[in-house]
């Protein structure tokens, strides 16, 4: 048997740290169909490879599709049949849907909390049209700097859960790499050749979460198990 690479031995603890949230958290049971968001960044790639990889293990049997949502009022364009060769290697259906906010609307929220609640609005209808009743998005340990930013800025405990029920919406969302570390995603979008898309967002500026990673960056010069430390905290809050 040929020894496996450094950047296959990695995929494989990613993939296993995959599996470890999906029963640890109850993310996918047998039956689920499952949208996934794909931006096009290295995240939602990875997301696309390891649900497409694992949708062909026999337990929890689960179906996949892929959507890539289009931001008509922002120029910012993704290459949709690179997109959709990402799909296609797993032989998962593939839809593109187009959608547009005003942030004129709503003054009071920033133009990147429109923005995204646009997108998971437009996310919620298409699931419900091809008969998903979970949506698959690419957050990974990223989760903690969301902490950060509501400890910081709202003075709440609260982020991003692993699973997450919207009764409103009758659905559910599911974050299967919230286990996972950027730099070993970063790792294997170099391995798997990702396909760099181009921004050009006029908000990304006023985002706050870049300062977050610098942060915890700080956090773990100081312990480097600073980053567990904080996650464990989230179900350990002692009164």
């Amino acid at each position: 048997m040929a020894k496996l690479t450094e950047e296959e031995l990695l995929f494989r603890k990613v993939e296993e740290k995959v599996k470890k949230a999906i029963f640890e958290y109850g993310l996918i049971v047998d039956g689920d169909r499952i949208l996934i968001g794909l931006s096009g960044g290295k995240d939602s790639l990875a997301l696309v490879d390891l649900l497409g990889r694992r949708s062909k293990i026999f337990r929890p049997r689960f179906e996949v599709i892929v959507t890539h949502i289009v931001m008509s009022n922002i120029p910012y364009r993704s290459d949709i049949d690179y997109l959709k060769s990402r799909a296609d290697e797993h032989g998962l259906s593939f839809f593109v849907h187009e959608t547009s906010f005003d942030a004129s609307t709503d003054t009071r929220k920033s133009p990147c909390f429109l923005c995204s609640w646009t997108r998971r609005k437009a996310l919620f209808d298409i699931a419900k049209r091809h008969g998903c009743n979970k949506i698959a998005l690419g957050h990974h340990h990223d989760i903690l700097e969301t902490l950060l930013m509501n400890m910081i800025h709202q003075g709440a405990i609260g982020t991003m859960p692993p699973r997450l029920k919207m009764d409103k919406f009758d659905m559910e969302i599911i974050r299967p790499m919230c286990l996972v570390e950027e730099k070993d995603l970063t790792r294997i979008a170099v391995w798997r050749g990702y396909r760099k898309q181009i921004k050009n967002c006029p908000y990304e500026s006023g985002s706050s979460r870049s300062d977050m990673k610098e942060v915890l960056s700080r956090l773990e010069a100081i312990n480097p198990e600073a980053r567990y430390s904080l996650w464990s905290s989230m179900s350990n809050i002692q009164e």
